[in-house]
C-alpha cells in the first residue's frame, strides 16, 4: 500500500512538445512529483523529449521499444490512419509499457499532454477511451489539459490530484496553450509537428513493401527506408541506391555487414548500392549494373565497382542499366 505521507508521483508520456510541458507543470503546481518517459523506434525519436527535459529539469526515462512495436505495427487492432500510422494502438502500447514501469517503480498514475479534439482521429473522446481500455491502465491515465472534459480518473477520485486545478482545453487552437505557457514562464518549445515517419506517404510505402517481402526485420532495415531509391528486383531481392553523397555516407553507416552487400563505384563517381546477402550472382550483377547506370558514366561504357560482404571484397566490371527501364520496379 502507498504511504499517504509520501509525495504523489506521476509518470508522463513526453513527446517534447509544449503540451507535454504544460501537462507536467499543471501537475507540478499541485506538488505532484513528475517524471517523463519517451519511447524510441526508428519511426520516431526522443530528441525533443530530451530537449524538454533539459529546459525544464524534469527527469526523463528513454526506452527503445522497436521489437514490441513491430509486433503491434504489423497488425494493429484499430487499423492504420492515412498511411502506416497506427496512432490509437501506438498510444495504447506506450501507456501499457509506461504502466509496467509505473507499477514496478511505485508511481501513482500516468499522464500525457493530449488535448481533446486536437487531432481529428487519435484525440477524439472515443479514441482516448479506446486507448485506456487497450492499455490495461483504465482509470490510471490523467490528461491534465483536458481533464474536466473527461471522466474522473482514479487519482482525482481518491484526492491525489485536485480536479478543480485541472483544465478543460479542447480543439485545435493553440492559443490556450500559448497563454498558459506565459503563465508558467515557458518561452522555449518546439513548434507542433507529427515527427513520426509512419505518417509519411513515401516511407509508409517502402515499409509496406518490406512487410510484404521480409519476415525477419532489423532496425537497420527500418532506418534504411529513409534513404535512397528502393528498387524491387524480385520477391526476394531489393536494392537501395543512394541519391547523393550525404545519402551514400548514411547508407554505408547503417548497413549491416553480416546481412547486406555493399556495392561502391571504383573507377567512376556514382551511388552506393545495398542489397541483401544471399542474393544470387545474377542479382549482384544486376545491382552493380544499376550502380553504373545511375552514375554519369557514358551509356554503354563499362565501370568497375567493388562488391563487399562482411568478409570478402571483389571487383566487377560491368556496363550500366538505363534508369528509365527501372521505373516499374520502384517502391514508392
Amino acid at each position: 500500500m502507498r504511504n499517504s505521507s509520501s509525495p504523489v508521483k506521476a509518470l508522463g508520456l513526453c513527446s517534447g512538445g509544449l503540451d507535454s510541458m504544460l501537462a507536467a507543470f499543471v501537475l507540478k503546481r499541485q506538488q505532484v512529483d513528475v517524471t517523463w518517459i519517451s519511447f524510441e523506434t526508428p519511426f520516431f525519436s526522443s530528441q525533443n523529449a530530451k530537449k524538454a527535459s533539459e529546459l525544464t529539469g524534469i527527469p526523463l526515462i528513454v526506452q527503445n521499444i522497436t521489437s514490441v512495436y513491430l509486433k503491434m505495427l504489423r497488425n494493429p487492432n484499430a487499423g492504420y490512419g492515412r498511411n502506416m500510422n497506427p496512432c490509437t494502438d501506438c498510444h495504447a502500447l506506450m501507456f501499457r509499457l509506461a504502466g509496467d514501469i509505473m507499477q514496478k517503480e511505485g508511481y501513482d498514475f500516468l499522464f500525457s499532454g493530449e488535448v481533446v479534439g486536437q487531432r481529428p482521429m487519435s484525440q477524439k473522446k472515443q479514441s482516448l477511451r479506446y486507448v485506456e481500455k487497450q492499455s490495461g491502465m483504465d482509470g490510471f491515465i490523467l490528461r491534465p489539459l483536458s481533464a474536466k472534459l473527461l471522466p474522473e480518473s482514479i487519482p482525482e477520485k481518491d484526492g491525489r490530484v485536485n480536479r478543480d486545478l485541472l483544465l478543460d482545453i479542447s480543439g485545435r487552437s493553440r492559443k490556450p496553450q500559448i497563454n498558459l505557457a506565459r503563465v508558467f514562464g515557458i518561452s522555449e518549445y518546439p513548434a507542433p509537428a507529427g515527427g513520426c515517419l509512419l505518417t509519411d506517404k513515401g516511407y509508409s510505402g517502402r515499409l509496406k513493401d518490406l512487410f510484404d517481402h521480409q519476415d525477419d526485420i532489423h532496425e537497420s532495415d527500418l532506418f534504411l527506408l529513409k534513404y535512397g531509391r528502393h528498387i524491387r528486383l524480385s520477391d526476394r531481392v531489393k536494392v537501395i541506391v543512394g541519391r547523393d553523397q550525404i545519402e551514400n555516407k548514411k547508407m554505408a553507416s547503417l548497413m549491416d555487414k553480416n546481412r547486406q552487400i555493399l556495392i561502391c563505384p571504383q573507377s567512376f563517381a556514382g551511388p552506393r548500392v545495398i542489397l541483401q546477402r544471399g542474393a544470387s550472382d545474377n542479382d549482384i550483377r544486376q545491382a552493380a549494373s544499376i550502380c553504373v547506370g545511375y552514375s554519369k558514366m557514358p551509356f554503354g561504357e563499362r565501370g568497375e565497382v567493388i562488391v563487399t560482404t562482411h568478409d570478402t571484397s571483389s571487383v566487377l566490371s560491368i556496363s550500366g542499366t538505363d534508369p528509365e527501364t527501372l521505373a516499374s520496379l520502384m517502391v514508392y
